[in-house]
């Protein structure tokens, strides 16, 4: 069953960050996400299986920006005064139950606005993960959670692309472009690598 833990709160000081992505200081959680936003530091997560299909997660009905929404794996901010390298590997934990080693892939700021409500105005670090063990989902933070292999998640896009998060759908276009290919040989290379040596 899956647990249900609070582990953010709209009080959370989050770090404020500049164009360059330099430091500026800290403002709470929600303060950040109003009107048009505040540009801060974030991060998003995508993790593979050893069959090169994407885990994905539907956002809990209960969050107040893109509720119900599917999204690429992990994605939150890291605390004022915390490490990225920290905050990744705590909020894999606190979301999915898990924990695996996790490369930075590239940076990028952007905007996405849900209406009147607020929206994400962020300078996003992506990393990229691999695991095939157990997942123990946070039910406060997802609402559901799949496999996807490649082919059906582009399919998806196209025909749906409404169902799916702003960073998401920006990110995994620039993955495409930019990183799969190696992302899918580091894979294939490590699996026969574990291969090798279990024999």
């Amino acid at each position: 069953m899956a647990r249900e833990e609070i582990v953010s709160s709209a009080s959370e000081e989050l770090i404020l960050v500049d164009e360059n992505d330099r430091e500026i200081g800290s403002k709470a959680k929600g303060i950040c996400h109003e009107g048009s936003g505040i540009l801060h530091r974030a991060f998003s997560i995508f993790v593979f299986n050893s069959n090169d299909e994407l885990l994905l997660q539907q956002r809990s009905s209960k969050k107040p920006l893109w509720p119900g929404f599917w999204s690429n794996t992990c994605c939150s901010h890291p605390r004022f005064g915390e490490t990225m390298e920290i905050a990744v590997s705590r909020r894999l934990r606190q979301e999915l139950g898990f924990e695996c080693a996790l490369s930075f892939l590239y940076k990028f700021m952007y905007q996405a606005q849900f209406g009147d409500i607020g929206a994400e105005r962020e300078f996003c670090w992506v990393y990229v993960g691999y695991y095939d063990g157990p997942i123990d989902p946070n039910a406060s933070e997802i609402a559901n959670w799949r496999f996807v292999d490649i082919q059906s998640l582009n399919d998806e896009l196209t025909s749906g692309a409404s169902r799916f998060t702003p960073w998401f759908k920006l990110e995994w276009s620039h993955i495409q472009a930019h990183h799969l290919d190696d992302i899918l040989a580091h894979r294939a290379s490590a699996g026969k690598s574990a291969n090798r040596s279990s024999q």
